[in-house]
């Protein structure tokens, strides 16, 4: 599916949004007595619940039943929801939705993707440190510590696992870095970074805007807005390649009705309430457009090759 022509305009048609849903099987579905929304990792449990719960209210007010926010403590809690048929929506990162995929097909659909301020819907892997450790690139860390979140996480491990020793550096402990440590999430990486307990860690951003904002959207924007990093106390180190915006995925077999109108709010939520985007996707955005699982292949490709 071709977005772009959608990335420039203010508003998604039913039409398009119909479209959209066109591939779900569950025209006959029983109607729902509550919506469950899953909460992918990144910033801790409570800070995710106030960012959502603006979302939670529009969903309960538009479904009419009692919508519930859930905030697992790693990746594969939100994961595990979705295949167990346990939740009704999630934003996902494309690993996370690589996962679930691969483990059940039938489990959720993608439907809509972030749009980023200047019309694109990738994101890079950021590697970063702080500045007073005098590491300025890959090459000054050698015999040094590197922080990683989640193994479920696309920016948080996966690419980096891919693209970092394409660059010539094992990700191996030991054979280059000292170590390689998993810390549990973005913000643990960003805060064990910030601390000095680590030499530098991979966290995402947008790469748009200024470093010294966290950039307009990612982990490093939500951790300089909750006054966690002073971003000028960090440095960038190494940038992926894009990557592709992960999917806001619905449970295949969710009525018909309920997934147009949750696809039909998460699409004008930027235009409805742009406060309220701003805290469920991590920062500034244009909008969100239709996305279609056929976005996601390279990344299940390179999911089933690391696996």
């Amino acid at each position: 599916m071709n977005i772009t022509k959608f990335a420039s305009a203010g508003l998604v048609s039913a039409a398009v949004l119909a479209a959209v849903l066109s591939t779900g099987s569950a025209l006959a579905a029983e109607p729902i007595k509550e919506f469950r929304i899953g909460l992918l990792g990144g910033e801790n449990a409570s800070d995710r619940l106030r960012s959502n719960d603006c979302l939670r209210l529009k969903t309960e007010k538009l479904l009419g039943v009692p919508t519930k926010l859930y905030a697992p403590a790693d990746y594969n809690g939100v994961i595990e929801g979705l295949i167990g048929g346990n939740l009704d929506m999630a934003w996902l990162g494309a690993s996370a939705y690589a996962k679930v995929y691969m483990t059940d097909p039938e489990a959720v659909q993608p439907v809509l993707v972030k749009i980023n301020t200047d019309g694109t819907y990738g994101y890079h892997a950021i590697g970063f440190s702080r500045v007073d450790k005098g590491i300025k690139s890959l090459a000054d860390m050698k015999g040094k510590v590197f922080a990683f979140g989640d193994p479920n996480s696309t920016s948080g491990y996966l690419i980096p696992s891919i693209e970092i020793p394409q660059s010539g550096y094992s990700m191996k402990p030991g054979e280059y870095f000292s170590d390689v440590r998993f810390v549990g999430g973005h913000e643990q990486t960003i805060v064990a970074v910030a601390n000095g307990d680590v030499d530098a860690g991979v966290t995402w951003a947008d790469g748009i805007g200024a470093w010294e904002d966290g950039y307009n959207s990612g982990a490093l924007r939500k951790a300089a807005d909750a006054g966690l990093i002073n971003m000028t106390d960090l440095v960038e180190i190494w940038r992926s390649k894009v990557i592709p915006e992960g999917p806001i995925v619905l449970r295949k077999a969710l009525p018909e009705d309920t997934k147009l109108k949750m696809t039909g709010l998460m699409a004008s939520l930027a235009s409805m309430d742009m406060e309220c985007a701003y805290g469920v996707m991590a920062g500034e955005v244009k909008g969100l457009a239709p996305i279609d699982h056929s976005e996601y292949v390279s990344i299940i490709e390179a999911r089933k090759a690391a696996n």
